[in-house]
Formats: structure tokens, C-alpha cells, sequence
């Protein structure tokens, strides 16, 4: 072997032991960053949105000063991080929580109360097969959504068209209002123009109602909503400095919030899967946005609750209240309403008595908040 090969082969030889050594040194770096992340995280929380053992807390309990500079942090969070310690220093595992079914949210369905039916009748059964290769593309004539429905000849129910199905009749509804206004000629005439198109291609024949008695509808109606439309909201201002985001997440968090589907929202769930959330809390969306999440800061959050779009029977008035008072002690916030006036505790019963009265409004009308007609109405 000559002396440039030899030379070759030690230089090789040290640059894969080089390699190896890195890749042993990047492993053990990791394995420490694991051992730091277990030590440090927060105990997972429950269902409720709380850590097991943990209580929401006490308006005469007061956090701890925290040091200059940095916002307080309630008791609740030394807990958590206790908890997580004594985790990851024994070993032993959380208890595993059940696993708690919730009802599922039933799909929109065709409603003469605040829906334009039209009634599509066939000669014989057709099969979901065919209804569903010749649907409309989009089911909206202007800002109004609209629904088709089949009636099972098994079954004898109306339900929105599936295969391995035969349906004797059809019919299809457009929603006479929402909170965009009422139902006009050209939503209709759109409506029309669509369902002819359906109703040609699997050789049905669709009946449609008055358009001038359908937009006079969709105008009551409206005027009905408008009036009976309510979305409360209290507004968390920093007594002090601005939160870090993280630092909102945190508190929101043990609150039972997750994150929403568009940035600068988080929302506590409905109990019902599927359904819209029961609070939601917002706040400035570039501070979600921001490349480095860890460094915005936010000085203001809205906590909001859609009170035509949640049952009663889940109390979101009590939860919207509770959670407010929760989040305004650990987060040091002054509260004050969407007009950003000072809320005092003496106001919420108030609040609670004309939010009966409203739930008593629309139950009469047949909207009872929450129910499936009043979510399509108050969206």
C-alpha cells in the first residue's frame, strides 16, 4: 500500500469515528432533554379541564405576588407542577379516567319552521346511489344554505340521502333566515334554478312554493331573530403588564379551553360531540400568529357565549360566569362588558333573570336555544 493511500484510510477511519461519536453525543443530549421535559410538564388533565384532586380557585384566596416583571401565577399552578414531580420521581402512573360518551349532535334536518320546502316527487323509488351522483355541488343559493332529504321506503323517515338506500319521495328546504338577513327573490330564484337541475337529471318533478309568501316568511322570521339574538361577552383586561400567550393557554387550560379552529380562539366544548362550543375565548389573532409564539404578549381576552346556539339544560350561563371570575383572579384581569364598562358581580343576576326570559321567548316560538332549528337560525 502506498503512503497516499495509507494516509487516505486514517483520514477516513477518524472521520467515521467522528460521525459515530456525534451521533452517541446528539442520543444522550436527547435522552436528557426527555428525562427534563417529563420532570418539568404539567400532570395531563381530566376531562373537566382540571388536574384530579384539584379545586377551581377561591375568590378570598389571592395569589402570591409574583416578581417584578412576570405575571402571578395562582396556587393551582404549584400544584400542578408538584404533581408532576412526584410523577416522574416515583413512577407511577396517573390513574387512567374513564372514558365518558357523549351524545352525538343529529344532522341538520329539512324544517318547515324556518325552512322553503319544496317537494320532489319520483315515479318510482330511487336509489341514494343515484341521488348522490347528482346532487348539487354546492347546497347554498346566496348566503342561505339548503337541505335534501329522502324518505326511506324501508324505514319511512326522512334522512339526508345514503347508499344502499331507496328513497319514494325527496324534498329539499332553503332556509329562510340567518343572521346574514332575510331570504330575497335572488336567493330563491338561485334555489329554483338548482333543484330544477337535480330534480331533471334522476327525472323527478319538483314543486315549489309562492316565492313572494317564501320571502315574506324569511322577512318575519327575521324580524323574530333579530330581536331575540343574544351573545353575552365580558371582556379580561391586564391589571398590569401583558400576559405572555403561553401564559393564557395555561390558565384557559386547567379551565377545560382547547384550541379553536381559527387562530386567537379557544373554546370549552359543548357536551355534546359535534355541537358548536359553549364558550368560546378569544383574543388578538396575530398573537397566535406571531413566529415565536413564546414571545407575544396580550393585555386583552373576551370570554363569549352564543346563547341561542347552547341548551339551557347545560347551564353555559353559570360556565360562562364561573369561568370568567376563575380566569380574572388567576390572570390579575379587570372585567368590564363588550362595551368595556366595568362588571360588577351584582350585575349578573340581573343578566341571569333576562336570560330566562329570552330562553322562555324562543322555547315559544319553537327555537328553543340549542335545539337544531335555533342552531340553523343563529348561524
Amino acid at each position: 500500500m502506498g503512503t497516499l493511500q495509507l494516509w487516505l484510510a486514517v483520514v477516513g477511519g477518524l472521520v467515521l469515528a467522528a460521525v459515530v461519536g456525534h451521533g452517541i453525543w446528539q442520543t444522550r443530549r436527547a435522552n436528557a432533554y426527555a428525562r427534563l421535559a417529563l420532570k418539568t410538564e404539567p400532570a395531563p388533565l381530566d376531562g373537566a379541564g382540571a388536574a384530579p384532586g384539584l379545586r377551581e380557585p377561591s375568590f378570598g384566596e389571592p395569589p402570591a405576588p409574583a416578581p417584578e416583571g412576570e405575571p402571578a401565577v395562582e396556587p393551582a399552578a404549584a400544584a400542578l407542577d408538584t404533581a408532576g414531580d412526584a410523577a416522574a420521581f416515583t413512577g407511577v402512573a396517573p390513574p387512567v379516567m374513564p372514558v365518558v360518551m357523549h351524545p352525538r349532535m343529529a344532522a341538520p334536518k329539512v324544517d318547515a319552521l324556518i325552512d322553503a320546502v319544496a317537494a320532489i316527487a319520483v315515479d318510482q323509488p330511487v336509489s341514494g346511489e343515484l341521488v348522490l351522483a347528482h346532487l348539487p355541488t354546492s347546497r347554498r343559493a346566496g348566503g342561505k344554505s339548503f337541505l335534501i332529504e329522502g324518505l326511506d321506503t324501508d324505514r319511512g323517515e326522512w334522512e339526508p340521502p345514503q347508499p344502499g338506500r331507496y328513497y319514494g319521495e325527496l324534498q329539499a328546504g332553503l332556509q329562510l333566515a340567518n343572521r346574514l338577513g332575510p331570504l330575497n327573490e335572488i336567493e330563491f330564484s338561485e334555489f329554483v334554478q338548482k333543484i330544477q337541475a337535480f330534480a331533471d337529471a334522476i327525472g323527478a318533478m319538483p314543486d315549489f312554493p309562492d316565492m313572494l309568501e317564501e320571502v315574506a316568511r324569511g322577512r318575519e322570521l327575521d324580524a323574530f331573530a333579530s330581536e331575540h339574538d343574544a351573545q353575552l361577552a365580558m371582556r379580561l383586561q391586564a391589571r398590569r403588564a401583558a400576559w405572555p400567550l403561553h401564559f393564557v393557554e395555561q390558565h384557559a387550560a386547567r379551565h377545560g379551553f382547547v384550541a379553536g379552529a381559527t387562530p386567537g380562539r379557544l373554546v370549552l366544548p359543548s357536551p355534546e360531540e359535534g355541537a358548536p362550543p359553549m364558550l368560546a375565548l378569544q383574543f388578538d389573532p396575530q398573537a397566535a400568529l406571531a413566529e415565536d409564539p413564546s414571545q407575544a404578549r396580550i393585555s386583552e381576552v373576551t370570554l363569549a357565549f352564543d346563547v341561542p346556539q347552547t341548551p339551557p339544560v347545560d347551564e353555559p350561563f353559570n360556565a360562562w360566569c364561573a369561568a370568567g371570575r376563575a380566569l380574572a383572579l388567576g390572570l390579575d384581569a379587570v372585567v368590564s362588558d363588550d362595551r368595556g364598562q366595568a362588571l360588577q358581580s351584582a350585575a349578573f343576576p340581573t343578566i341571569g333573570q333576562d336570560l330566562e326570559q329570552l330562553y322562555a321567548q324562543l322555547a315559544e316560538r319553537d327555537l328553543a336555544a340549542g335545539s337544531a332549528a335555533a342552531r340553523r337560525l343563529f348561524s
